[in-house]
């Protein structure tokens, strides 16, 4: 039977290169892309089925920072399939994000500037709000969007004699230093992105706990720097235009300097083609880049608090309650 394969935030960047790669692995798949600007998730089709033209490429309209389009994009994609293999939970934001300049320019010419650029630690802060569903707004993008998703598509993702995975776009960027699990939304603090992707990470963790007894598997990746939208949003264009040479030359001496969308890609690609039960869920795996040129998958050890990590998850699943009420 051809693999269903739904990917969050699928028109650009990291999202559309995997899609492209996926399709090239086999053709012969079920792929939606769930975007939530249906005009770029168009053009993202438009382009696949340039290089795919047989390929079945659905569109669904989802934004996954609001509840209301969360709960409407799981019925539509209940009723059109009957199960889903792969989930990719890419989609994610960045907001208002504000760069220590003089730390940047310092870190440049110092011993720390690799791991600068790789963990942006001291360099980023970022302004959140409030989204319409009274919830902060990149904790609803990042994280809670895609747990009600994976909530809602249970029935599809959990069926007997079937084998199913949800693979987490995070960041090397998710620190434990900045999440607290008594502020799990980080309302009070300037770090959200940091703090979801952390919380991402350990979700993923709990969940194989939760589900692997049921067939879902989780994974989480990392996709190493990637030139994307969301990281060209962080500089103006002028500072790219000029450290941009020194990101090129770093990469010959770091592997986690992918800089492409398809380079960024290559661990979510390798999950594709690996058996899920075989994987190690306390493991992130990375997307890595040669300074030759060739990626490659690897798996190294998360920081996370198991305990913590099964809070968080029952601390989701009472405001999964709550929100529910609310509709």
């Amino acid at each position: 039977m051809e693999k269903v394969v739904l990917v969050t935030g699928a028109n650009s960047g990291i999202g559309l290169a995997l899609c492209e790669r996926l399709l090239n692995e086999d053709s012969q798949l079920r792929l939606c892309l769930a975007c939530r600007n249906m005009q770029r998730a168009e053009a993202a089709r438009a382009a696949l089925l340039t290089s795919h033209s047989n390929a079945h490429v659905d569109l669904l309209h989802l934004d996954v920072g609001s509840v209301q389009s969360v709960l409407t994009a799981a019925q539509e994609v209940t009723a059109r399939y009957n199960r889903i293999d792969f989930l990719y939970l890419n989609a994610g934001i960045m907001p208002n994000p504000q760069v220590d300049v003089k730390a940047l320019f310092k870190g440049l010419f110092s011993r720390n500037v690799i791991n600068m650029f790789a963990t942006a630690e001291g360099l980023l802060t970022q302004q959140d709000q409030l989204n319409s569903d009274g919830l902060q707004e990149v904790f609803a993008t990042n994280l809670f969007g895609h747990f009600l998703l994976i909530r809602e598509l249970e029935p599809l993702l959990c069926l007997a004699g079937h084998t199913s995975s949800i693979v987490w776009t995070s960041s090397s960027n998710a620190r434990r230093s900045a999440f607290s699990i008594e502020d799990m939304q980080h309302r009070n603090g300037t770090e959200p992105y940091s703090s979801s992707k952390y919380a991402s990470d350990m979700l993923s963790l709990a969940l194989n706990r939760h589900k692997n007894s049921q067939g879902l598997f989780s994974s989480v990746i990392c996709p190493g720097l990637v030139m994307t939208n969301l990281t060209y949003g962080i500089l103006p264009s002028f500072f790219w235009t000029l450290i941009m040479p020194v990101m090129w030359l770093i990469r010959i001496f770091t592997n986690t300097f992918t800089l492409t969308p398809y380079n960024g890609a290559e661990a979510l690609h390798w999950l594709f083609v690996q058996n899920p039960e075989s994987l190690d869920p306390r493991a992130k795996y990375h997307s890595l880049t040669s300074g030759l040129g060739t990626n490659y998958t690897q798996p190294r050890q998360m920081d996370i608090d198991e305990e913590m990590s099964e809070v968080l998850y029952s601390k989701l699943m009472e405001l999964e309650k709550v929100v529910r009420k609310k509709e």
